[in-house]
């Protein structure tokens, strides 16, 4: 059983898809659009945050032309991402490892969108950012 960050970076796989990201932010009070069109994805990878200010859809980019008709009202943030998967099962009490992987891309100057799943962790990377990312986590799990 995995108890420090290192141990964690020890076992780390890096993995991910080839596919290209795009951020959607609805009004708050879009939820049930925005829960339809997870629902109807189709991808390895979604996501839906709400908060009290905003629903944000991270989708893959071609569900953006898929579902154009029920975007009305977003906005869509025209960079693309990159998915980052670390796959190894992480315990949900991990101190810290999130943050080594934050200092490492930050140290190459590349900014993050963290996810956590209930075992593993994501985070999405500006596409013209992937490659300067993968080189600092490669770094730091090869340090580890």
């Amino acid at each position: 059983m995995i108890r420090t960050t290192r141990e964690a970076l020890q076992q780390t796989t890096l993995g991910g898809d080839d596919e290209a990201y795009r951020l959607i932010r609805f009004p708050a009070g879009a939820v049930t659009v925005a829960a339809g069109i997870v629902a109807e994805v189709g991808s390895p990878f979604c996501a839906m945050l709400v908060d009290v200010y905003e629903v944000t859809l991270i989708v893959p980019e071609e569900a953006v032309e898929e579902f154009a008709g029920r975007l009305h009202g977003a906005t869509i943030e025209s960079s693309r991402y990159r998915l980052i998967t670390f796959d190894v099962v992480l315990p949900p009490g991990l101190v810290g490892f999130m943050a080594a992987v934050s200092a490492a891309v930050a140290r190459a100057g590349v900014s993050i969108l963290p996810f956590g799943a209930y075992s593993r962790d994501h985070i999405l990377v500006r596409e013209s950012q992937y490659d300067d990312a993968i080189a600092a986590l490669k770094s730091l799990i090869e340090s580890a």
